[in-house]
């Protein structure tokens, strides 16, 4: 299954490696020699307010970093011209969190027949779908006692809180209260605050804002999913960082051969090199931009960051039959509060390899797991160091122009608007959450079990959590796909068990030697049966460990 070298995908598989089957190899001979310029009209398209052409700091906001001045064949540098310069603060402008679009979850993941704990920051939020099937969202807290609506059911399409039974319809409304007397009416302020939702391109979002209608403008819309033959692989995952930190890893292909050094498909320590990067747009509303590797093959591959938390990595190529091919990989990355983030990964081509049809969705699902937990560890890291050390990133990082050019960017970027923000660590500035967060991760094994409900975990409130860490909490109570694969294993796994004991039985009951030999390789193959769904069952569900750091 691995493609030559100069695959169109390359830059994106070093992201991650779930795109390898979507390559279609047919295309590859044609690729031997990487265009000179890919198609910029990803670049070319405004970010989703005015730029910043006759603002204040406009001039700095065209960054470019060329072959001649940071590969290791120009010889030996000296500090200033392999850091990134530090800039002064510039001038802040104006936003606000909550006059935003979030994306929530994948609409196919959202369950038919319960609610769904969110958050955005800190605000709790319920998701459901009602009678009709419409996707409703309310803020997660009863009015009667403030309990959590999201441990709460579906009682004929209305959302009731199981303690004391209050029904609320698809405005926010009670519709009954069990303990009122026979004739009373139901006190008007007995209402949930509800949040406009939609539904597009497969994901949920949500308008936070509470003082002004949603701005449908604002609304992401990405071109590549309404290309015909475009075809994805979507996943969701909780991660035990902040949201910013998860966008800079994503940011950052230099670290993908370090990082995932053989253990995919693509990513080898010999191909860490300098990389040329060039930021053509930027503004209050993210920014974009072009890289590529300073050794060949180099294709260019396209970045786009747009508020609040959408990062788009895409390349465009010609294939050998003069068609235009698409490959893009999509993070939504949306706060979840201090210290924890939930993203939504979409990997997607106009290519569609045979290949893939043959491998199962679980199987993508656990290589993108894999490598998120390559990677968990000293993300984790990095954020406790940052909300000890309550400075900027420039005063604690060492920004080079080959490799950090992204991540300083965006951090220049929170700089201009992150005090409209909760919280934030920006280049030059930051800012600390008001209340500091207090939570304690339930243990794996028994304790996080039970602490868990189906479809995604519940039942201990915010305080005591589940372990984020864990595979299962992580990515499999929010995989239809994965739950599934997990229960059908299991099933299997003991009808094989079974299996083995009553050939084994048979085998010592049969008189003949030819039954004696047919039970006993039944039960050897059985036996098999049951050690591949093992095995797949801890594929699954078992967290990526580096040989080096096995006990």
């Amino acid at each position: 299954m691995r493609l030559p070298p100069h695959a169109p995908t390359q830059s994106i598989l070093a992201l991650f490696p779930i795109l390898l089957p979507m390559a279609l190899p047919s295309c590859l001979p044609s690729l031997q020699k990487p265009s000179p310029r890919v198609s910029s009209a990803f670049l070319r398209q405004p970010l989703l307010v005015a730029s910043t052409e006759g603002k204040p700091g406009a001039a700095g906001c065209r960054r470019r970093w060329r072959r001649g001045t940071g590969s290791v064949a120009a010889g030996r540098m000296s500090a200033e011209e392999v850091l990134l310069r530090p800039e002064e603060e510039g001038v802040k402008e104006e936003y606000d969190w909550r006059e935003e679009w979030y994306p929530l979850y994948l609409t196919a993941e959202v369950p038919e027949d319960a609610p769904l704990a969110l958050t955005v920051f800190d605000e709790k939020i319920v998701l459901f779908r009602d009678g009709n099937g419409v996707i409703r969202c309310f803020q997660d807290r009863c009015p009667h006692r403030l309990a959590k609506l999201s441990e709460g059911q579906l009682v004929d399409g209305r959302l009731e809180c199981l303690y004391h039974g209050w029904q609320f319809g698809d405005d926010g409304k009670c519709l009954k209260i069990p303990q009122l007397p026979d004739g009373a009416r139901i006190p008007r302020s007995a209402c949930v605050r509800t949040y406009e939702t939609r539904d597009s391109q497969g994901v949920v979002w949500v308008w936070m804002s509470d003082k002004n209608p949603p701005d449908e403008n604002k609304l992401p819309w990405f071109e590549h999913y309404a290309r015909p033959g475009f075809q994805d692989v979507s996943t969701i995952h909780e991660l035990p960082y902040d949201h910013s930190i998860l966008l800079e890893n994503f940011m950052d292909p230099a670290h993908v051969p370090i990082s995932h050094d053989r253990t995919d498909f693509y990513s080898k320590r010999e191909d860490a090199q300098a990389l040329l990067f060039e930021v053509t747009k930027c503004s209050g509303r993210g920014f974009a931009g072009s890289w590529s590797k300073s050794k060949p093959p180099a294709l260019t591959n396209l970045l786009r960051f747009e508020a609040p938390c959408i990062l788009q990595n895409s390349n465009e190529y010609i294939d050998k039959d003069g068609t235009r091919q698409y490959v893009l990989a999509l993070f939504l990355c949306r706060p979840t509060g201090q210290g924890k983030s939930m993203v939504i990964i979409r990997f997607g081509s106009t290519l569609r390899s045979p290949i893939v049809r043959l491998l199962p969705t679980w199987f993508f699902h656990q290589n993108i797991c894999k490598v998120l937990e390559q990677d968990m560890g000293f993300l984790s890291s990095q954020n406790e160091i940052l909300w000890k050390e309550k400075a900027p990133t420039g005063r604690l990082y060492i920004n080079l122009k080959s490799c950090d050019t992204w991540v300083a960017e965006y951090r220049r970027w929170k700089d201009k608007v992150g005090h409209g923000m909760p919280y934030f660590f920006g280049h030059n500035s930051c800012s600390l959450a008001e209340d500091p967060a207090v939570v304690e991760h339930a243990p794996a094994g028994l304790i996080a079990g039970i602490s868990s409900s189906m479809p995604a975990k519940g039942a201990t409130g915010d305080i005591h959590a589940p372990n984020p860490i864990n595979r299962y909490f992580r990515h499999i109570v929010h995989c239809k796909e994965c739950r599934s694969a997990v229960k059908s294993f299991q099933i299997w796994r003991n009808a094989f068990v079974f299996m083995v004991f009553t050939s084994i039985s048979m085998a010592i009951l049969a008189s003949r030697r030819q039954w004696k030999a047919f039970y006993l390789v039944s039960a050897a193959f059985c036996i098999a049966g049951a050690h591949a769904c093992s095995s797949a069952l801890s594929l699954i569900k078992t967290n990526f460990i580096r040989g080096h750091r096995r006990l």
